[in-house]
Parts: structure tokens; sequence; C-alpha cells
């Protein structure tokens, strides 16, 4: 990666020097005492033009449009100034910004218009591009730290889920059968796969995360929130921004970004990211390291201005993930109700094994088949924005691409129990939303678009046993089950497809009866269809013709094959009524009426006894959501935002994930669970005390259950026993912790570093939360407990120029679980997925 990066940093740097041919406007920003504002959000408004002021609060902002045209200036804690500009040869602006008792300058594109946060009627958490990478956070899984209400459990990247309020994804494997509740876009651009949260984010500008139901405002439906991600747009000005970190287990983390004219109507941005570091878990087996990372990424932008009323944006990127990890770590072995001679440590004992620990934080493993989590993903797009009366027009054409390459342990021993467990899969999509956001009278202002998804998967696996098969399987006390190589080298094929296509037409208003009351209706129309085929055939082992010894293979693997398709309409809505009591209370309250598509099982079925599929389950009821909320948006005193949510969703056929017992349904199969609720608040709360020092806070409280599942599936220490389902009504939902949430603080004062004038800044965060179930029917072996984790950084950091920070994560080295799990075929041994050690290191940034 090291020579890749080097090239590319060349690259960048010539294009560094590419020559603006935009006009500008230059100003600078002060406090009316004369005190230059640094990090000032300038936008042309009605364009998506804009820049920040440097420390010495000057800016340059590039327009193409004809004049008069109107400037806001925007800035946390002072009211938000507009500026006429009639005129490119007067002098440079000079623009004082007045305080304001608010915090809400944040500026979101939630409802398809750029509108304060606070002002907007939707539990939403923001994070910028500079938080995100100050903090560390360059994937999913470091947002969840900053927002507590996210949670993501991935045991590899197909095997991801992403939920927002514990709602979103089925808990345990993936199956591909299923939608995701909680949708994931980046430039407008819907992302199928729930893999896409596992890899590096590029170039972000801004992340919102909007919890609830949202399916008024955006082209696919989901049922419990939305990461809604823009990058940083090309731009006339050339600029340039160079990073690099470096840390123990040699992690290095190289980012790139260039932008600048290529011609009068255009402008490019070329973007770069890559991290590699060595393994977090010994292999003693192998005598190296495992869990690597190993991601590349790229993104490239072209922006052409045909007038100053559109936009139109190709961006195409691809992202590359080659790791020799994700393997998980025995935690634990359970006591089963399965005989003496089927526990887990009575087979070992048999073939003579030993675990190489029985301490999962020893961090050992001795698996003899490699772990492999190959990915690729990428695509193109096409982006067009227009101003049409007093409104935009927008119209994303997209088309992406998914290739998993994988291998797996998943007996996580050293035993050859399965020599080979793998299933590449190839996914590919196409999108096309297209919307209209704008003022429709002087009372009304709304949205109304359509949304279309056709998509495709196919999965080639292959599930092989190896010599220490025969034991683990073994169900009866028959000599036969030593026969010399009956199942070694048995296994099974798997071809599984599946193609869904989703159309949609949606529309939300806002309608201000009075200018502190609104009223919102929203109303959704889906159309969804799927059509699946799986099967799987059998192969190898000893080649025989005795009816018995057969008998004994289909224990194991049996064929199967069946196919299924259904198609299913609905009509979903919302409606949200928002009172603005003052200036710094905004209160609002929401229905909404929501679902989650049907689904389709491509993963194997369980059998019967007499070794049939059940196909009642091949197809899967979708979810019906009623959802019910209230909040409010407050800023109490000066400069400081507290906001309170409370909410309780309710969920009729709500779709779980059964990790099965036979070895043949590769990643568990979908079940509907009768009725889940989850009920809840939410606490986000921001202060800045004074000029040196800020404090971020947020908090979520959920109560997650099982109102009615009276076919659940058994819980591990119950594999065995004479009853095949289990009735967990009143338990908890899988990966809801009852209490989560972060802390943190930044001191600082403006310094001048190498000459450049920047802030010296001491900052600490806090991430915890309280014990989870992880298994879809409660299992007391199967719960991780509950943890806090400290990160903090020390560094100096400048708008132009060079900036450096240390940093460390996990100062205190907690060991933690983030996932546990059952090894295939719930033999009694578990597994984990761990959270990292303490880890540190440097990073240096330079900005042109």
């Amino acid at each position: 990666m090291k020579t890749s990066i080097k090239n590319l940093f060349t690259i960048l740097t010539i294009f560094t020097f590419s020559i603006s041919f935009a006009q500008k406007i230059e100003g600078v920003v002060t406090t009316n005492t004369n005190t230059p504002l640094e990090a000032v959000n300038v936008v042309i408004k009605g364009t998506t033009s804009s820049t920040t002021t440097d420390q010495n609060g000057k800016f340059v902002l590039d327009t193409r449009g004809k004049l008069p045209l109107t400037i806001l200036v925007q800035y946390v804690g002072y009211k938000t100034a507009e500026i006429e500009v009639t005129t490119l040869d007067a002098p440079p602006l000079t623009i004082l910004l007045n305080e304001e008792n608010e915090l809400g300058e944040v500026v979101v594109s939630s409802r398809r218009r750029i509108e304060k946060v606070q002002d907007v009627p939707i539990a939403v958490s923001v994070i910028t591009g500079k938080q995100a990478e100050q903090t560390g956070a360059f994937n999913v899984n470091r947002i969840k730290e900053l927002v507590p209400s996210v949670q993501l459990y991935s045991s590899n990247p197909r095997n991801t889920g992403i939920n927002i309020r514990s709602l979103g994804s089925p808990f345990g494997l993936t199956n591909d059968g299923i939608d995701p509740g909680v949708g994931f876009y980046v430039d407008g651009v819907y992302y199928a796969r729930p893999a896409a949260t596992t890899l590096d984010f590029i170039d972000v500008e801004q992340i919102e995360v909007l919890r609830g139901p949202q399916g008024s405002l955006f082209g696919k439906n989901t049922t419990s929130g939305a990461f809604n991600i823009t990058t940083r747009k090309p731009s006339f000005t050339s600029g340039a921004d160079f990073e690099v970190s470096y840390g123990n287990y040699n992690f290095l983390q190289a980012k790139a970004s260039i932008t600048g004219a290529l011609g009068k109507k255009v402008a490019g941005r070329l973007s770069f990211s890559g991290t590699q570091r060595d393994g977090l878990i010994d292999n003693v087996a192998t005598g190296r390291p495992t869990n690597t990372l190993n991601n590349q990424g790229i993104r490239g932008q072209l922006l052409f201005t045909p007038s100053e009323r559109t936009n139109i944006i190709l961006a195409a990127d691809i992202t590359t993930q080659r790791p020799d990890g994700y393997a998980q770590v025995v935690a634990g072995v359970a006591p089963t109700q399965r005989a003496a001679y089927r526990q887990f440590d009575a087979i070992i004992k048999d073939l003579n094994y030993q675990l190489p620990s029985q301490n999962a934080f020893d961090r050992k493993i001795d698996h003899d088949t490699p772990w492999r989590s190959g990915q690729d993903m990428g695509g193109i797009s096409l982006n067009i924005d227009t101003k049409i009366a007093n409104g935009t027009l927008t119209s994303t054409t997209a088309w992406r691409f998914w290739n998993w390459d994988p291998s797996n342990d998943r007996d996580f021993t050293g035993l050859q129990v399965l020599a080979l467990s793998q299933n590449p899969t190839r996914q590919t999509q196409i999108t096309q939303e297209v919307r209209y956001a704008g003022q429709l009278t002087s009372r009304i202002s709304g949205v109304v678009g359509a949304f279309f998804i056709d998509q495709t998967s196919q999965t080639n696996g292959t599930e092989e046993s190896g010599n220490a098969q025969w034991r683990f399987a073994q169900s009866t006390t028959s000599a036969l089950w030593k026969t010399p190589g009956l199942f070694e080298g048995y296994g099974i094929k798997t071809d599984a497809n599946i193609r869904a296509s989703s159309a949609a037409v949606f529309s939300q208003i806002d309608w201000a009866i009075t200018d502190r009351l609104h009223i919102l209706p929203g109303l959704r129309y889906n159309f969804d269809k799927k059509d699946a085929h799986y099967a799987r055939t059998t192969y190898g082992g000893l080649q025989t013709t005795d009816p018995a010894l057969l008998a004994l293979k289909k224990l194991v693997y049996s064929d199967q094959a069946f196919d299924s398709s259904i198609d299913n309409t609905d009509f979903s809505g919302n409606l949200t009524l928002t009172y603005k009591a003052s200036d710094k209370i905004n209160a609002y309250a929401t229905y909404a009426k929501s679902y989650k598509p049907v689904g389709v099982n491509v993963a194997g079925l369980p059998t019967n006894s007499a070794g049939q599929p059940l196909l009642d389950l091949a197809v899967i009821k979708p979810e019906k959501v009623n959802h019910y909320e209230v909040g409010v948006k407050t800023s109490p005193f000066k400069n400081s935002i507290l906001n309170l949510a409370l909410f309780r969703t309710e969920i009729k056929d709500f779709q779980t994930n059964v990790q099965a017992a036979e070895l043949g349904v590769n990643r568990g199969y979908l079940a509907n669970a009768d009725k889940v609720s989850v009920k809840g608040a939410e606490l986000d709360a921001s202060f800045v005390v004074n000029r040196n020092l800020t404090i971020n806070a947020a908090a979520t409280y959920t109560d997650a259950k099982y109102d009615k599942f009276t076919n659940a599936p058994l819980p591990l220490e119950e594999t065995g026993a004479p009853v095949s389902f289990k009735d967990v009504s009143g338990s908890s939902l899988p990966g809801a912790s009852k209490w989560a949430g972060s802390l943190g603080g930044e001191l600082s004062d403006r310094a001048t570093f190498f000459g450049n004038a920047g802030k010296i800044f001491l900052a600490v965060d806090s991430y915890a939360r309280s014990e989870f179930s992880s298994s879809p029917s409660a299992s007391k072996y199967l719960v991780v407990p509950g943890y806090a984790i400290f990160n903090a950084r020390l560094g100096f950091r400048a708008t132009q120029g060079l900036s450096i920070q240390f940093w460390g994560r996990n100062l205190l080295n907690k060991d933690y679980y983030e996932q546990l799990l059952p090894a295939g075929g719930n033999t009694g041994q578990y597994a984990a997925v761990l959270g990292d050690q303490r880890t540190y290191g440097i990073t240096l940034k330079y900005s042109l």
C-alpha cells in the first residue's frame, strides 16, 4: 500500500496546481469587538457554493452566478448574516456577526433543503467531517461511539448489521433476502449492502444520523433511521489536504484530497484513503498475528455548471479491503442438553485436542482454515440539481457493485471440523431517484419524489467437512460414525441468487399554519418484488452404496432446492406537528406508519423429520411498524443545546434471524416474531462554556423486547431439548443495551506552530453501554457485559498549514466483547468478536 500511496500523492500534488477560472468574493468575518472568527460557514444562497474562514477570519468564495447574489454567513453562537453582493470590483467585505443564545447553527439537508439542525422536527445527530477526522472516526463502527443510539455488529463485512434504537437488521448472520431497516446514503446514492458500513470514509463533509422511520423524504423506505453522508464537493478554488497517521501495531493511515478548476465551467476533486495495521490476535498455528487492516479507497468527482441554476456532478469510487482477519476467538463453552458424549469438552477430549487458551482476552487462536474477508465495492453516479421556480429538481442515477470473497473457520478451533466455509457473492444495483423540493406557496413547502432500485445477488458457496467432522456431527452411538474417510471432503456446493426490485413515490409537505406552528404530513406508496432461487448439492466423502453410511452422511448434509417469488404493495406515511414556542424552544410530535418489505430465505432452510425443507419458511412476512415520538429542541442558555426525545415503536411480524443447529443452513434462516416493541428516551447536549472549553454529551435509554415470540429458536444451552422452539415473549431483543452514552470535552487556546496560527487543544471522549443479549433467544452464556472506553488527543490544528495531534484509544486497555456467537452446529463452544485493545499514535495534516 505504501507504494500506491506514494504514487497517488505524486498525482495529487500535480493536480493541486490547477488554475481557477472562477470569479471570487473575498472578505473577513469578525465579531462586533473586531475579533476574527475561524471556521465560519459562508454560502451563496440558493447554490451549493460554500467555504469557511481561516484563522484570520478571511474567506475566498468562488462564484459563477450572475449578480446580484446573496451570501449567508453562519457560525455557531452567532446570528446568521445575509449580505447582498452587487459587484465584484468592490474591496473585500467586512462582515460583523452578533452573538446569539443559540448553538444550533449546524446546517443539514435531511429534509432536502438547507436548514438549521435545531429547526428540523426529527431526532438527528450531526458529525462534521472535521469532527470525524479529529476523533479518529473513520468508519461507522467509530461513529457509534459519538452517537450512542447507533449500534453496529460485524463478525465480518458480509455479516454486518447496523441498528438505530436497537432496530434495523436482525442480530446475527446476514441473510440477503431482507432489506436493512437503516438506510445508508452517500451523496444521495442508496447503498443496499450493509458491508458498506465497514469501509473507511473518503473525504466526508458531514454525517447526519436520522432516527425513526424515514419514508417520505428518502428514496428507499427505512423503518429505523438513515445515515445521510455528504462528501466534499469540487471547488473552482484550488486546494489540497494531505494527512498521515502512524500508531502502534504498525498502524498506518494516509488520506489526501485535492480540488481545483479544470475549465471555466468544470471543476474536479480527487480523494484517497488508505489504512493498514498489523493483526491484534495471535494465530499460534501459523506463527503470525491475524485480524489486520488493509483498506484502500479512491473517489473522483467532476462538477459541471452549465448555468448559475444548474449543477451536474459525475462521481466514481472504488474501495478494496484485503485483511487477514475477522477471526473470532473462543470465549467459552456452554453445556447443552445433548447426551454427554455430544458435549464439546467430551468431543475434543476424544480427539486429543485442547484449545490454545480458555481466556478470550489472551487473544490466541489456532485456526487451521485461513480467514479471508476480501471485498471490492464501487460505482458511478450522476447527480443533477437545477433550480426551477422556487425549488430544486434533483435527479440521482447510480450503478454500484459489491464483490465478496471470504474464507472462514466456523468451528473456531484448530481441528478440521469444517475444512472450507466460504460463500463468495457478487451484488449489483441500479438506482434512480427524482425529486422536487421547494416553496410551493407562501405558506407551504415540500418534497415530492420517485425512487427505483433493481438489485441482483449471486452466491456460489462451498462448505466442506474435514477429518474431525465425524465426532462433532455424531448423533448416535453407532460405530459406523468412525468409518475412515466417511465425511472427509464431504460437503455442499451452493447456488443462491435473488433479484429484488422496488419502486416508490413519496411526498411530504410543510404547512406553516402560523409562523410558529407547522404541520407536516407525509405519504409513501411502495411496490416490492423478490425472486429467489436456492440449490445445494452434496459431493465428496467416502463413495459408498451402503444405506446405513449414506444415511449418516445425510444427517450432516443433504441436497436441497427451492424457489420462491413474492411481491407486495404498501401505503405508509407520517404526520408531524411542530411548534416553536420561542427562539429557544422547538417542540414536535410525530406518528409514523412504516414497513419493511417482504423477505425471502436464500441461505438454506431447516428440515423436518423426513429431511425435507420447511418450505413455509421460504417467504417472510413484511414488518408493520407504528412509531410514536415527541421531542423538544432547546437552547436553555447562551451557547448551549439540550435536546430530548421520547419514542415508542411497535412492530408486527418482526423479521429476525435464527441460527440453526443444522450445518447445512449456512448463515441461519429468517423467521417472523409476532410482535416487538421498543420504547426509550434520548438526550443530546452541547455547551460552549467559554471560548476555550466545549462539552458534548449524549445518552439513550432503550427498553426493547419481544412482546410475543412463541416459536423462537432454542438458546445455546437448550440445544438438544425434546422441543424445537421456545416461547421467549417478554425477553429482551438481541443487541439492545438498556443504557448507552457518550461524554466528551475539549480545552483549547489560540497558539502559533511553525508560523501557522491555530489552536492548541486537549480533548477527551468516552463511550459506555450496559450489557446486552447476543443471541436471538436470550442465553445466559451469550450476554455481552457492559463496558466503557476512554479516548484522548492532544495537539495543534490550523485551517491552513501544518496540524499535529497525538491520540490514544481505549486508554485504560479495557477488555470487552463486541459480539458473541455460537459455532456452526451449536455444539456448545461460542466465540467472540473482540474490541480493540489500547492503541495510540500521531497524525500529521497539511492543508493548502
